[in-house]
C-alpha cells in the first residue's frame, strides 16, 4: 500500500503531532471543507477590523492548522487591509516566495510555538511550557520586517500548561499593534476561560463526504502514497471526517486495529482475556502512542455508530449490523451511551494523569462484556 512512498526521502526531523509521511500541514496548499471559515476570516481583514486573536476549535485532523497557516500566509501576503479587494483571491499560491517562507518556518514575522524538543528524554513534552511562549517577547519585540504584521500560531492551545497559558494571556491582553494570533485546538474545554474570552472563534466540524474524499486523495497524490479502493473507502467511513484518521488508516495499521476491535466484539459476552490484556500491554507502550489513540478512537466511534444504529436504525459502516443485532436492544440503548461516556471520560483522565493505559483498554473491555452478558440475560 506504500510502495511509492517508501522511496521518498524522511524528513529532516520529527514533529510533535505530525502523521508521517504526510507533508505537514503548512506544505499543503489547500484547505477542504471550511470555506466558510475562510471566508469569515478574510471578511475581517477587508474591513480593516481584523480581531487580533483567533482560535480555530474542531476535532482532531479535520484541517485546523492547514487552515492556520492558510490564514497566517493571508495576512503576510496582504499586510494591508486594503490589498485584499472583494472577490481577489486571498490564498498564496504555491510556488509564491511567502509560502515557500511559511513552510519551511522561516519567515521573519512567523512564529509558531508547540511543545518542544527534550534532548535528554529525545522525546517532545507532553505540554506547552512557559519557556516555549517567552519566546514571545523577542518576536513581538521586535521590528517587524518585509510587511507590518506579525504572526503567531500556538498549536495546540489546549497543550499549554497553566504558566504557559498565563504567559500568553499578558500578549494577548496586550498586543502590538498589527499582530495576529492564531490558536489551534482539538479541546475549547481545556482552555481558561480568560484566554478565550480573548478570542475570536471559528469551529470548524468534521469534514462532509465530498471534501473528505477531495483531501485524503489530494493527501495520497501529494505525497505519492498509494492505496487500494478498498481500505481506502474503509478509511474513510471510519474516519469521522478525520482526514488524519482516514490517513491514519489507509498507511498504518489501523484496519487491523478495527478488525481486532471488531473480532472482540463478535465474541461478546465472550472475552479472551489474555489475548485483550496481550494488546492492552502492546498498546500501552510509549513507543506506541498514536496507535494506543488510534485504538481507542476506533472503539468509541464503534460504540457511537451502535448507539445511533440502535436510535435511529443507520449509521453502521460494512458488517457492523450484524454486529449490532446481536448486541443492542432498545432496552440496553442507554447502557451503549453510558460506556461510550464513561471509556471516553477515563480516556482524558488516563492522558491527563499519565495512568496506566493498558488498564484502560481492559477496563473497557470488562465493562462492554457485562454490558454485552446484560442483552442476552
Amino acid at each position: 500500500m506504500m510502495s511509492a512512498a517508501a522511496s521518498r526521502s524522511a524528513p529532516a526531523a520529527a514533529e510533535p503531532d505530525r502523521l508521517e509521511p504526510f507533508s505537514s500541514p503548512r506544505d499543503v496548499d489547500r484547505v477542504f471543507g471550511h470555506d466558510e471559515a475562510a471566508q469569515e476570516f478574510e471578511e475581517a481583514l477587508r474591513s480593516g477590523r481584523l480581531h487580533h486573536a483567533w482560535l480555530l476549535v474542531g476535532p482532531e485532523g479535520i484541517g485546523k492548522a492547514t487552515l492556520a497557516y492558510r490564514l497566517a500566509r493571508t495576512i503576510l501576503a496582504h499586510a494591508e487591509a486594503g490589498d485584499l479587494l472583494p472577490g481577489a483571491a486571498a490564498d498564496v499560491s504555491i510556488d509564491h516566495p511567502i509560502f515557500r517562507k511559511v513552510a519551511g518556518l522561516a519567515h521573519p514575522n512567523l512564529l509558531l510555538i508547540r511543545r518542544s524538543w527534550m534532548e535528554k528524554t529525545k522525546r517532545y513534552s507532553q505540554v506547552i511550557g512557559v519557556d516555549e511562549v517567552r519566546r514571545l517577547r523577542a518576536f513581538l519585540g521586535s521590528t517587524a520586517g518585509d510587511g507590518s504584521w506579525r504572526v503567531v500560531i500556538v498549536d495546540r492551545a489546549d497543550q499549554l500548561n497553566q504558566n504557559a497559558a498565563n504567559a500568553l494571556l499578558k500578549a494577548l491582553e496586550e498586543p502590538p499593534p498589527n499582530t495576529l494570533f492564531l490558536l489551534v485546538s482539538n479541546a475549547e474545554g481545556l482552555l481558561p476561560v480568560t484566554i478565550r474570552s480573548r478570542t475570536r472563534v471559528l469551529r470548524l466540524a468534521p469534514l462532509e463526504d465530498a471534501p473528505l474524499a477531495e483531501a485524503v486523495t489530494a493527501a495520497l497524490a501529494r505525497d505519492e502514497i498509494e492505496a487500494d479502493e478498498k481500505t481506502l473507502g474503509l478509511a474513510m467511513a471510519l474516519s469521522q471526517g478525520s482526514v488524519r484518521r482516514a490517513l491514519e488508516l489507509v498507511t498504518g495499521e489501523g484496519i487491523a486495529l478495527y478488525d481486532q476491535i471488531v473480532a472482540t466484539f463478535e465474541a461478546l459476552p465472550e472475552l479472551d482475556g489474555a489475548k485483550v490484556q496481550r494488546q492492552a500491554e502492546t498498546l500501552a507502550s510509549t513507543a506506541e502512542t498514536e496507535q494506543f489513540e488510534l485504538y481507542l478512537a476506533l472503539l468509541l466511534g464503534l460504540i457511537e455508530r451502535l448507539v445511533r444504529y440502535g436510535a435511529t436504525g443507520e449509521g453502521l459502516v460494512g458488517t457492523e449490523e450484524k454486529l449490532a443485532k446481536g448486541l443492542v436492544s432498545l432496552d440496553n440503548l442507554p447502557g451503549w451511551a453510558d460506556a461510550w461516556e464513561g471509556i471516553s471520560a477515563a480516556r482524558a483522565e488516563t492522558f491527563a494523569l499519565n495512568l496506566d493505559r493498558s488498564l484502560l483498554v481492559l477496563n473497557s473491555w470488562f465493562d462492554l462484556q457485562k454490558l454485552a452478558a446484560s442483552r442476552m440475560s
